[in-house]
């Protein structure tokens, strides 16, 4: 029998998850993550598979990862576990393994998870969205991840906040938003650029708004439970700054659905409001496109399931191949 191992390292485990043939999971196996050690990554990396493997005649390995291949020479970057970068971390576990080894960003092992498995099955396109301690994207079409020509597809998190403290549609209809809003001030990303998505979407962008705004620091899901009328206020301006931000990806994609996990997006008081302002801000004033919670397996190791799902896919360059 051969079965496909799905491994993520995304978070401060490394999760491996064995996908059975009609893709359900069927065994789990996490070790904490070697923290700024790559070697010792490698080691955990192939101790996760030693562990998964055990029985199986047969199998193959997909990785998600928190950056992505450079093309030019598989070498690592982008990754927010530093010590990845630089790296032939495919080259490497290959050796290791002894066979060969599919590599994708996190974000878009997320989203494919969800297309295969998850609260997006049978809808194309697939936008995946992480809300986390970072923002990422992942972007699905017909079954299969678009990494693109410099394996950038679905890096939502690093452009510009669009129509930040110039949103006249918030004028409309939250004046005291916008006046709230201009009270913000620039923020640096880790990336070297400006007021990047992530910097305002994150739960710490979450977390720094409400502080700027009130000067009380508190955890971003205090903030989503909306118990006081300033945590309202910056409750409802983040989801109004994520509404033009995914209404950028609606006008450039047009999802049949965009898919949320990561921490931010367990508040259930997000998607009724995200829904509606979505509307207002996709060109032309009307949306089907449906922003959902994540669905399928794995909580906040999605990515190892969609890791998994990465040999369900024709072999090419994205994929590491």
């Amino acid at each position: 029998m051969t079965v496909r191992i799905g491994i993520d390292l995304g978070g401060t485990k490394i999760a491996g998850v064995v996908l059975d043939a009609a893709g359900n999971a069927a065994c789990w196996h996490r070790l904490p993550t070697p923290k700024g050690d790559y070697e010792a990554t490698l080691r955990a990396i192939c101790e996760v598979v030693g562990h998964l493997v055990t029985g199986y005649e047969e199998w193959h390995v997909g990785v998600g990862t928190p950056g992505v291949e450079r093309p030019r020479d598989g070498l690592m970057k982008n990754c927010n576990s530093t010590w990845l970068n630089g790296r032939p971390l495919r080259r490497d576990l290959e050796k290791a393994l002894g066979q060969p080894v599919r590599l994708s960003n996190d974000a878009n092992c997320f989203a494919l998870a969800e297309a295969r498995s998850g609260a997006a099955v049978g809808e194309d396109p697939v936008f995946g969205v992480i809300l986390g301690t970072g923002v990422g994207g992942g972007v699905v079409v017909g079954g299969q991840v678009v990494e693109g020509a410099n394996r950038l597809g679905g890096e939502w998190g690093h452009t510009p906040l669009p129509y930040l403290r110039s949103d006249e549609l918030m004028k409309e209809v939250h004046p005291e938003l916008v006046r709230l809003e201009a009270g913000l001030a620039d923020r640096a990303c880790y990336c070297g650029r400006r007021n990047c998505v992530e910097t305002f979407l994150s739960g710490p962008g979450l977390q720094q708004t409400h502080f700027e705004l009130f000067g009380d620091r508190v955890a971003p899901e205090s903030i989503a439970l909306q118990t006081d009328t300033q945590r309202k206020q910056s409750w409802q301006l983040y989801c109004m700054q994520l509404a033009r931000s995914v209404a950028q990806v609606v006008n450039l994609l047009d999802p049949s659905v965009a898919v949320l996990g990561g921490g931010v997006s367990n508040a259930k008081a997000l998607y009724k409001p995200l829904n509606e302002h979505l509307v207002r801000y996709v060109f032309g004033g009307e949306c089907r496109t449906r922003v959902v919670p994540a669905g399928g397996e794995g909580g906040d190791a999605a990515g190892a399931v969609g890791a998994a799902w990465l040999w369900s896919v024709e072999p090419g360059p994205a994929t590491g191949e």
